[in-house]
């Protein structure tokens, strides 16, 4: 049987979310049952649950940024039990049988994955996000929370730390290696945390100097407003990678500029309009204009893991449900340190 929840949807595109309910499957052999405690707000709700990224599905649940505790488990599941504190990230499912998902890559299905939400699972049914008081998920794409991490700081690891985790340990940010991590923002502030921890010298390249004494207290070494054109100047060839956490047209021949022989500017933010870029930013010096979208299965965990053994967190602002629609009209307005974070048990 089913179950009914209360949850908090998108009823058309760019319309105000609202309270309502939605129906979970019945818990099958393989699922678990989560009760979500909290539900991370990323930039990509908002660019889905306004159109920006193409036609979505509405009515549309968001949240792709889950942390709760199993409440139910199905016959066959051996990987969590009654208790169990878990994550949920932007995938519920994917082929399981292509190259990639073999390969731990599920999040580049050759197939597509399907997503947390405003997607359609195996059965031809809308899958409904995090922004609810429980969630059905078969064990698979499930992540445990380690003990040191407190569910409200962990949920946006489910996003924003595994989009910066997988690309800066695929590009070998490191020691030895300089990293510039571009916006300080959701993703950009977690970017800063992950690759100070993973033992790069880090600088960050925002519009304004508003937020350095923030970046530096969360592990920058370095911080550079690029507003400022004398940054361009002083940095030329400077880094070996460039995370791009920006959800704005860039001009790519500046940044591309900043590069080493070798290195690479790495996309996780996605504008809405399609870019242009110079051939020749690239063809000097060798360089790679490069994109990265979030972890598979194993290294979601492998960065929970890792966030707990360094003790890093999102930085959060706790708010209730009826809080939603003023929380994405600040998102877009910068207006945020770092990450909203939804109560459910406001739901």
């Amino acid at each position: 049987m089913t179950t009914t929840v209360a949850a908090y949807a998108a009823p058309a595109a760019k319309a105000p979310l609202e309270r309502t309910t939605i129906e979970r499957r019945e818990v099958g052999e393989f699922d678990v049952l989560i009760d979500i405690k909290f539900a991370g707000i990323c930039h990509s709700d908002i660019h889905q649950a306004r159109d920006g990224w193409g036609e979505g599905i509405f009515p549309m649940v968001p949240g792709h940024e889950i942390a709760g505790i199993v409440a139910e488990v199905g016959s066959g599941v051996t990987k969590f039990q009654v208790g169990d504190r878990v994550g949920v990230g932007c995938m519920v499912d994917s082929c399981r049988e292509c190259e990639n998902c073999k390969a731990g890559l599920e999040q580049y299905c050759v197939g597509g994955n399907v997503g947390t939400y405003n997607a359609l699972d195996k059965n031809g049914e809308p899958t409904y996000g995090g922004y609810s008081e429980k969630v059905v998920v078969d064990e698979n794409y499930t992540v445990r929370i380690p003990d040191g991490l407190a569910l409200d700081v962990a949920a946006p690891l489910l996003c924003a730390g595994i989009t910066t985790y997988s690309p800066l340990k695929h590009w070998n940010a490191g020691p030895g290696k300089k990293v510039a991590v571009l916006g300080m923002g959701g993703l950009g502030h977690m970017g800063v945390k992950i690759a100070h921890a993973l033992g790069a010298e880090v600088t960050v390249l925002s519009q304004s100097l508003r937020k350095k004494d923030d970046g530096l207290k969360l592990g920058a070494d370095h911080y550079y407003a690029t507003s400022d054109p004398k940054t361009f100047e002083e940095l030329a060839g400077t880094f070996d990678i460039i995370l791009s956490t920006v959800s704005a047209p860039l001009d790519f021949g500046a940044f591309l500029s900043l590069l080493r022989t070798d290195g690479a500017l790495v996309n996780v933010g996605a504008p809405e309009e399609p870019i242009s870029i110079n051939l020749f930013s690239v063809i000097a010096g060798r360089k790679t204009l490069a994109g990265s979208g979030i972890g598979g299965i194993q290294e979601t965990q492998e960065m929970l893991d890792f966030c707990a053994e360094h003790g890093l967190g999102a930085e959060i602002e706790l708010i209730s449900a009826s809080e939603i629609n003023d929380a994405y009209e600040r998102v877009l307005n910068s207006d945020v340190r770092y990450r909203f974070v939804i109560d459910t048990a406001t739901i």
